[in-house]
């Protein structure tokens, strides 16, 4: 490994996310500034809207039935 080229580590790496939530990681910059973290993600929070997939998959079939792939010579 060649000396002098990889940057400095920083253990105690303040995260700070736009909701105001902050907490501690590992990085190569002193601070971390974030859009999206674990306290303001819809998934975590159980905000999360679940897409209706098998609504889709029923308009996919009505479209194009239900018919199987067929080999051509």
């Amino acid at each position: 490994m060649k000396e002098g080229i990889h940057p400095k580590y920083n253990a105690e790496a303040t995260v700070i996310c736009v909701c105001g939530n902050t907490f501690k990681t590992g990085s190569t910059q002193a601070e971390v500034r974030v859009d999206i973290c674990s306290a303001c993600h819809p998934f975590f929070t159980g905000k999360q809207k679940l897409m209706d997939t098998e609504g889709r998959i029923d308009r996919f079939r009505k479209k194009y039935g239900n018919a199987t792939a067929t080999k051509t010579k």
